[in-house]
C-alpha cells in the first residue's frame, strides 16, 4: 500500500485536493506531538476515494476506540483521530463568519468529547514552559479579561481594510492579527489548533483561494513556534518581539515563496551561522536539532540513542548507557521540555521524534 502523502501525490485532482485537507488535519497535531492511527489514515483513505462520508468516519472511529481504549493517560491517540477527522471535515466545507462565535466554535467541534471545556473560555490564569523561549512563557490574556479581549481584536480586524496595501503589507498585518488572537489563548487546551483552522477559513474569505494548507501540515510546529516568538519580549535581555517567522511562513503559505523554515532559528539564543564545535553535538544526532539549547552528558547520550532507533525502550536505553530507568526518564522530561524531542503515540507502540 502506497504511503499516505504519495497516495495524495498521485491522486486525481478532485481527490488530491480533499487529501490535502486530510494531510493538513493530520499534519496539524504535530504541535502537541500526537500522531493518528493507522486505523484513521485508511479510514482517511475511503474518505478522500468517496466511499464513506464525513459523518462515517466519525461513527467508525467512535465505534474503533469503544473497543480500543487507551492504555494510559499519555496515549492521545484517540485525540489525535478524532481532532484530525474534525479538522478535515470543517476545512472541506464552505462556510465562515469571521466573529467570535466562529473562532469558539471551531474549538467546540474539534475538542467535543475530548476536552469537557470544548469551546469555553478559561476562566483561570496559565502559563506554558516554551523551548524556543529557553523555558519562559508568553504573557497570555488574563482570565478576567478574555472576552473583552477577543472580542476587541475582532472589532479591530472587522473594521480595518486591506485596500491599497501591498502584497508584503497584507501578510505583514494578517501577520500581526493571528498573533494577537493566539496570544489571547482563550481556551485551556488546543488553541494553536483552534487558530490554525480559524486562520485558513480566514484566509479564504480573503480571497485567497490557493492557501496552501501542505504547509501547515509539514510546518505545524514552526507555525507555533513562531506565534510565540511574535508575543514575546525581554528588553532587559535584548529580546524584541518579532513577527518575522511568522510572516516567512504566511509568505510560503500565500505566495508560494521558499523560504526556508527551521525551528532552531526561533529559539531566542540562536546566533546566525554559529559554529557548532564537534564535542557540543552528540555524534549521528540529525542537523535540525536545536543546537543552541544546553544539553547536559547524560541527555547527549540518550539524544544520540534515540536517534539510532526511534522505537528504543526506557530500559533499553537504560542498559546502553548503564544508568538506572528513573535517569534515563528525567533525561528525557527535560528533552521534552526543552522541545527536542517529543513522544508520538502509545508508549508501547509509538515512538521518539527528533524535533527539527
Amino acid at each position: 500500500m502506497l504511503d499516505f502523502e504519495e497516495y495524495i501525490r498521485q491522486s486525481a485532482p478532485d481527490k488530491k485536493e480533499k487529501g490535502i485537507i486530510w494531510q493538513t488535519a493530520i499534519g496539524l497535531q504535530q504541535v502537541d506531538g500526537l500522531k493518528p492511527s493507522a486505523y484513521l489514515i485508511e479510514t482517511a483513505r475511503q474518505n478522500i476515494e468517496g466511499d464513506i462520508t464525513f459523518d462515517e468516519v466519525k461513527k467508525r472511529i467512535d465505534a474503533y476506540y469503544k473497543t480500543q481504549p487507551a492504555k494510559n493517560e499519555e496515549d492521545r491517540t484517540e485525540e489525535a483521530d478524532k481532532v484530525s477527522a474534525s479538522i478535515a471535515e470543517i476545512l472541506s466545507e464552505k462556510t465562515f463568519s469571521f466573529s467570535p462565535a466562529e473562532y469558539t466554535g471551531i474549538h467546540r467541534r474539534l475538542f467535543s468529547g475530548i476536552y469537557k471545556f470544548a469551546g469555553k473560555i478559561r476562566d483561570y490564569n496559565i502559563t506554558k514552559s516554551e523551548w524556543v523561549l529557553n523555558g519562559e512563557t508568553v504573557l497570555y490574556a488574563g482570565a478576567d479579561m478574555l472576552k473583552a479581549t477577543l472580542e476587541y481584536d475582532f472589532e479591530q480586524e472587522k473594521n480595518f481594510s486591506y485596500k491599497g496595501l501591498s502584497p508584503q503589507q497584507t501578510i505583514e498585518h494578517i501577520a500581526h492579527f493571528i498573533a494577537y488572537l493566539w496570544q489571547i489563548h482563550i481556551f485551556g487546551e488546543g488553541n494553536t489548533r483552534t487558530t490554525a483552522v480559524f486562520l485558513i477559513k480566514y484566509l479564504r474569505k480573503l480571497g485567497f483561494k490557493n492557501v496552501n494548507n501542505e504547509m501547515f501540515a509539514r510546518y505545524s510546529w514552526y507555525f507555533r513556534n513562531a506565534l510565540v516568538r511574535a508575543n514575546y519580549e525581554n528588553l532587559s535581555q535584548g529580546i524584541h518581539r518579532t513577527g518575522k517567522y511568522l510572516i516567512r511562513f504566511l509568505s510560503n503559505v500565500l505566495f508560494e515563496e521558499n523560504n526556508i523554515l527551521k525551528n532552531r532559528e526561533l529559539h531566542i539564543h540562536f546566533v546566525e551561522n554559529d559554529i557548532v564545535k564537534a564535542q557540543d553535538v552528540p555524534v549521528n544526532v540529525p542537523v535540525n536539532v536545536p543546537v543552541n539549547v544546553p544539553v547536559t552528558d547524560i541527555e547527549q547520550s540518550v539524544l544520540k540513542i534515540i536517534s539510532e532507533n526511534a522505537n528504543i525502550t526506557y530500559e533499553e536505553i537504560a542498559d546502553k548507557i548503564k544508568k538506572d530507568r528513573k535517569t534515563v526518564q528525567r533525561a528525557i522530561k527535560k528533552l521534552k521540555e526543552k522541545g527536542i524531542i517529543s513522544r508520538v503515540g502509545s508508549d508501547k507502540t509509538g515512538h521518539w521524534k527528533i524535533r527539527n
